[in-house]
């Protein structure tokens, strides 16, 4: 009898210690997420045995802190400085995740905030120190993909440090000053007029270059023509063309002398 009491009280302690304790003893962790322990006692955070997904249970005096770890973006929209000390209006998406066996010392340093102590933080001062190297006109324009080269790479440099796996960085939108943006728009418009006109004289030029040298040529075959053109040469093609005129049957023929070493002429109607 008493041994059956001491086991009804031992299931009733049981039971209180689940319903007590239950939800701090017993975690799911799901697909696309990881944990690390605390361990309240020794003080120590396990950082080296990542939890991985299924149901687990834990001490009830222990923590377990989970993380998400597939790819998150965050949108910034922050105000910048360029070389020269102009305000420009920058739009930025980052997308990332955790580095899935890390997270023990992302924990560590940052905690499960670490979006906003590290994430955001990193590439808002990323960003105002790459900008900081150029003026206006060459973040808007001429050395854009530059810009955004620098600010992807050097982000992705320091958030790794951190064991954070950037994905991507895009630069949503850059926007300047209404008459700063006018005045860039105005100037690239006259260099892009000016490169044109550039390329019409190039081209006027070349066909110059290339009449004259056509024209050079025809001269060139011309003098060498004449030159060979003697005088028995010219009586023989025409002594050939006079025999060519003289076959024609529609032709009536008159020879009439011109000359001693003249041709004869070849007069005649239908």
């Amino acid at each position: 009898m008493k041994q059956k009491q001491s086991i009804i009280i031992t299931l009733a302690v049981i039971v209180v210690l689940l319903l007590l304790f239950g939800s701090r003893m017993f975690y799911i962790i799901r697909p696309g997420e990881r944990a690390v322990i605390f361990n309240t006692l020794n003080g120590v955070l396990d950082k080296d045995n990542i939890v991985g997904t299924g149901l687990k249970a834990i001490a009830p005096w222990n923590s377990l802190y989970k993380y998400d770890v597939k790819e998150q973006k965050a949108e910034e929209t922050m105000d910048v400085l360029d070389k020269n000390g102009l305000s420009i209006q920058v739009d930025v998406t980052v997308r990332f995740n955790p580095q899935y066996d890390r997270i023990g010392y992302l924990h560590e340093i940052f905690g499960v905030n670490y979006v906003t102590r590290l994430v955001i933080p990193e590439v808002r001062s990323t960003v105002r120190q790459v900008t900081g190297r150029y003026t206006a006109e060459e973040i808007y324009s001429t050395r854009r993909s530059e810009v955004e080269s620098s600010i992807i790479e050097e982000t992705a440099i320091i958030l790794n440090k951190n064991n954070i796996d950037m994905r991507a960085l895009l630069i949503r939108s850059i926007v300047l000053p209404p008459d700063i943006k006018s005045a860039i728009e105005s100037k690239l418009t006259r260099e892009q007029e000016a490169l044109a006109m550039r390329y019409i004289n190039e081209k006027e030029r070349l066909e110059a270059e290339r009449k004259l040298i056509e024209a050079e040529g025809i001269a060139n075959y011309n003098r060498e023509i004449s030159a060979s053109l003697t005088d028995r040469i010219l009586t023989q093609k025409g002594i050939d063309a006079t025999l060519k005129l003289a076959e024609s049957p529609n032709t009536k023929i008159v020879v009439v002398g011109s000359g001693e070493k003249g041709l004869p002429l070849i007069l005649g109607n239908n």
